[in-house]
């Protein structure tokens, strides 16, 4: 966020036209608010609108938003099936707005939404990791021209 405020890095935000919505991961936001009193909420939605202009938001959201079921390391153990019994009220959120992208920061929520959920509601959305639709829209510099064919003595 910092690089997009700075103007370090430019985005493209014609690239991405699906509607989109963003999950909060519960590390990203409730416990890293209990742990170290900042919750990162709005950073990744404001990352995600300058990527995806048509943007939804889920509801509730923020602190609020709904925990998709393999969050506490779920995703790695044997507990599939109460994964996927837990994931049903993220499932339910993320079809009530109807996006066709979802935007996961969290390798666990990622995990959930393109390998269970997806499969298991039908859900039929695509799903990124917050980096990946960062380096999808970037606009990279022009490349500098190439040498002109002298080296650095002026010999050709």
């Amino acid at each position: 966020m910092e690089y997009i405020e700075n103007d370090r890095i430019t985005l493209n935000p014609e690239l991405h036209t699906k509607l989109t919505t963003y999950h909060d991961p519960c590390n990203y936001g409730r416990k890293s608010l209990k742990a170290f009193g900042h919750g990162y909420f709005e950073e990744g939605r404001t990352i995600t609108r300058a990527c995806c202009p048509d943007f939804i938001e889920m509801i509730p959201a923020g602190n609020g938003n709904y925990c998709c079921g393999a969050g506490g390391g779920a995703w790695a153990m044997p507990y599939s099936a109460e994964r996927v019994y837990y994931g049903r009220v993220k499932a339910r959120q993320i079809q009530e707005t109807g996006a066709e992208l979802v935007i996961a920061p969290c390798h666990n929520c990622r995990d959930q939404f393109k390998k269970s959920l997806n499969q298991e509601y039908e859900l039929g959305i695509e799903v990124k990791y917050l980096w990946e639709l960062v380096s999808d829209s970037l606009i990279l510099p022009e490349t500098v021209a190439q040498d002109s064919g002298t080296n650095e003595h002026g010999d050709h």
